[in-house]
């Protein structure tokens, strides 16, 4: 089990908002795209276990069941040993044990459910809102969000990250406009000549919105590779009566 401390901070950094604004064709600020893919199981793997680790612990994903999990290539042993927190069973739906009203009375808001939350933000949205954090002393918790402006949690993922620093200059057109730059290292972050270096930070959220995505819709993934099985018959089967076809049309002809 994860350590008391640990759930409480997971809790109030991922406690997602319900209500996000909904910027994307309001002149916000410009997403990243977050280029995931969902047959990328090695990718999955690594985001479900960012998501056991670090969100798990106070948001429930109800509509996911640990043992879907080996869709993405886990085993059962591994899902016990690394996913499921002690006393769950592998047929149970991914919920967690926190009392919605002390969630509430401890943050102030009970923290979301996230088995949709990708359906109904996008992919591009949670991988730029998970890199949108930078430090603003004027917030309670010190931290602010590019993506989601006046954010109401601090920074889950800071010493990985590092911090960053919200920078505004003039573009072309004289506009304004905010852009985030790293001004202290973290553990999977490098400044190097004045140059930030995040690609592996990058790589874990990509992961982590990937998963999320993933869980969205599960049956995607299956959906999919059935797909590709399916074109493929289709064009072996058709393509010798459509070329008997050819030639029987154009028989006269030659």
């Amino acid at each position: 089990m994860k350590n008391k401390i640990r759930h409480l901070i997971a809790a109030a950094a991922l406690a997602l908002p319900v209500a996000m604004p909904a910027f994307a064709n309001e002149g916000g600020p410009k997403l990243d795209k977050a280029n995931i893919d969902i047959q990328d199981t090695e990718s999955l793997q690594r985001g479900a276990q960012i998501f056991a680790n670090y969100c798990l612990s106070c948001h429930s994903a109800s509509m996911m069941r640990y043992n879907r999990l080996e869709d993405i290539g886990l085993t059962e042993d591994q899902i016990k040993a690394d996913l499921m927190p002690e006393g769950a069973k592998i047929g149970d739906q991914m919920n967690i044990a926190m009392n919605k009203q002390d969630a509430k009375a401890w943050f102030g808001a009970t923290p979301p459910d996230l088995s949709l939350i990708a359906r109904s933000r996008g992919a591009d949205y949670l991988y730029s809102y998970l890199r949108g954090f930078y430090r603003d002393p004027s917030r309670p918790t010190g931290w602010n969000n590019l993506v989601f402006d006046k954010v109401g949690m601090p920074h889950i993922f800071w010493e990985w990250q590092g911090e960053q620093e919200l920078k505004t200059a003039k573009n072309a057109e004289g506009q304004e406009e905010h852009k985030l730059e790293l001004v202290k290292a973290g553990t999977l972050t490098k400044l190097e000549n004045g140059k930030a270096n995040t690609a592996e930070f990058d790589r874990r959220m990509r992961d982590l919105t990937n998963f999320l995505v993933y869980m969205g819709e599960p049956a995607a993934v299956k959906r999919q590779q059935i797909g590709y099985v399916v074109v493929m018959f289709l064009g072996l089967l058709l393509f010798p009566l459509v070329y008997l076809l050819k030639k029987e049309y154009w028989r006269d002809v030659h």
